[in-house]
């Protein structure tokens, strides 16, 4: 039995895509606008744990000064500060690559979204690393 999905009378192209959320990160038969789609997921998902994480670590302010001191001390750490490097970059891809949906979304440069989506991540990478440089100096 062929495997593929009919929508609006026409069969899909390729192999039957996996639905629902978990189709959202299937990545075979995609283009690279649907590459970059899945990225914007994944970046945006992260971003939403962090913000729920960033607001239980504030949490430990009302535990004292003392608990406070102790966190500072893990925050320090390389592995935190790998994390901190990891959240950096997926500022960079989410909003640059926000940025190149708001631009297609108007319009303006339909034509070259591959060619941006490539500039964003390369932009990325270099802040990323620029930015990780930093953090790991202590500046």
């Amino acid at each position: 039995m062929a495997s593929t999905i009919v929508e609006r009378g026409r069969p899909a192209a390729g192999p039957a895509r996996r639905r629902g959320v978990l189709g959202w990160f299937d990545p075979r038969g995609r283009r690279l606008g649907g590459l970059a789609f899945i990225l914007n997921r994944l970046t945006g998902i992260g971003l939403v744990a962090y913000l729920y994480l960033h607001l239980l670590i504030l949490s430990m302010l009302v535990q004292g000064p003392d608990a406070w001191d102790d966190f500072v001390d893990v925050a320090l750490s390389p592995p935190f500060l790998a994390l901190d490097v990891l959240l950096l970059t997926g500022m960079l891809v989410h909003g640059l690559n926000g940025i190149r949906v708001g631009l297609v979304g108007l319009g303006l440069v339909a034509s070259r979204q591959k060619a941006l989506f490539i500039a964003a991540l390369v932009i990325a990478a270099f802040v990323a690393l620029v930015g990780a440089l930093r953090i790991f100096a202590g500046e």
